[in-house]
């Protein structure tokens, strides 16, 4: 049935009420109405998760030293810096220059950031399309990748990418049935990032700062790349290099979450971007908050991406630690029963669809200029210029997942606000959420009537 018909029928919108008046009830006996003076107030604000913070930044620092002396110690000049004296025992002689692969890693970066910043601007116009595309092309793109391997002999990572679409098409076939919600909640999020023209400045703001970084870590890959270390050592800096990367981009992509959800979040509770109680530059102070006593806790999190994929908010909102803001996001969501309906709702893996496809493009068109160049180095240069565009296209994707992050928290805050905001998207919520715990009720009946 589709879900974009059910608010009419007047036994849904009965479902819908007793729906609505279960959570409502709920929330109001946990006490978690929101008070926006509360949000944004600084006596409520202390600094969380300073540790992470300080291992973050010396981690930055430190590697960034290290990235440094890896590209100089191959630009212009095979071992500038005479680091292979050290290492005659298990390195390599190569003539490789920094300057051979490091212009392949810049066509990497160009390509993620040209996809990120098309993907935002074809979001208010094309997004349906744009979903569609990262679910269903994704396949069919690891498979073609997967056989260009074979044919490259690359027996290895053909596998790999074979076994990669097969379980692409497995999953999409497995939750086909959700992929309309799915599409429902997606579009709801992309028009209220739409009404806020600032979100995008502030993706476009994080994307060239992810850029600059990746100027200093495209330089020692590629010095890595070149050294004289064995095919074994390069690998294994790269997979050093690689993890790092990860890190600094899901701390910079946490850091949008929660700068774009705070900013929803006031949207959402003030009926409106122009409603009159809104409070003077809720992004600034948003983006202050994310960047300073919160982002202990962003880097804290970004350690365990999927976990904090829904809880990121509640640290940025209320200034939580991360591990208290886990159990209390999660209670939140049990005792409401919207846990029901994030379960069934799959946009996170659709965005991660779309981040991934990005990041295969991006290292398909950095590996085939290397194989043009320099053939026995394109799965090093591609491998991990998919990795720099999937961080950069994530950087696009997650202010849309920042959107339906806050939708649901709002929900099961408060289902009103929802209402406030557009009523006819707040019935198709609660009704699916009435199906879905109605669902859950039949299972947990038919497996308690089973004989033992």
């Amino acid at each position: 049935m589709s879900d974009s018909n059910i608010s009419s029928s007047s036994s849904s919108s009965s479902s819908d009420s007793a729906s609505i008046a279960t959570v409502d009830q709920n929330v109001r006996r946990n006490g978690r109405m929101i008070d926006d003076g509360d949000t944004f107030s600084p006596k409520v604000r202390r600094w969380r998760d300073v540790f992470w913070l300080a291992i973050f930044m010396l981690h930055l620092i430190a590697l960034g030293f290290v990235l440094v002396l890896l590209g100089l110690n191959r630009f212009k000049k095979s071992d500038r810096l005479n680091i292979d004296r050290y290492t005659n025992r298990v390195w390599e002689h190569n003539n490789g220059l920094t300057e051979n692969y490091w212009p392949n890693y810049a066509v990497a970066g160009g390509v993620g950031a040209a996809l990120g910043w098309i993907w935002l601007f074809l979001l208010g116009s094309h997004s349906n399309l744009m979903m569609k595309v990262s679910v269903h092309i994704l396949t069919t793109y690891l498979a073609v990748i997967s056989v260009l391997c074979f044919w490259c002999k690359q027996f290895f990572w053909g596998v790999a990418f074979a076994t990669g679409a097969a379980l692409q098409f497995l999953y999409v076939i497995s939750v086909v049935d959700r992929l309309p919600f799915t599409m429902l909640v997606l579009q709801k999020a992309v028009k209220m990032v739409w009404s806020l023209p600032e979100v995008m400045r502030v993706a476009y703001a994080f994307m060239a700062v992810m850029l600059l970084w990746m100027g200093i870590w495209s330089f020692g890959a590629a010095g890595v790349v070149a050294s004289s270390r064995g095919d074994l050592g390069r690998w294994w800096l790269l997979v050093v290099l690689s993890v790092s990367l990860f890190w600094t981009g899901a701390v910079l992509c946490n850091t949008v979450h929660v700068i774009v959800s705070g900013l929803v979040f006031l949207v959402l509770i003030h009926g409106g971007r122009n409603a009159s109680p809104m409070p003077p530059n809720p992004l600034m102070k948003s983006l202050r908050y994310a960047v300073t006593t919160s982002f202990g806790s962003i880097c804290y999190g970004s350690l365990f991406t999927a976990a904090i994929r829904t809880l990121r908010w509640k640290i940025a909102v209320y200034g939580k630690g991360f591990n208290r803001a886990a159990r209390d996001a999660w209670e939140l969501f049990q005792s409401t029963g919207v846990e029901a309906l994030v379960a069934y709702d799959c946009s996170g893996a659709v965005l991660l669809m779309g981040t991934v496809l990005g990041g295969l493009i991006t290292g398909t068109c950095a590996g085939v200029w290397t194989w043009m160049t320099w053939s026995d180095r394109v799965i090093m240069v591609g491998s991990t210029a998919m990795l720099m565009g999937m961080v950069l296209v994530g950087l696009a994707m997650v202010v849309v997942e920042s959107a339906v992050t806050s939708i649901y928290i709002c929900y099961a805050e408060d289902p009103l606000l929802i209402q406030k905001w557009d009523p006819q998207f707040f019935n198709q919520m609660s009704e699916k959420l009435h199906r879905r715990l109605q669902h859950r009720s039949a299972l947990a009946r038919e497996i308690l009537t089973q004989p033992a």
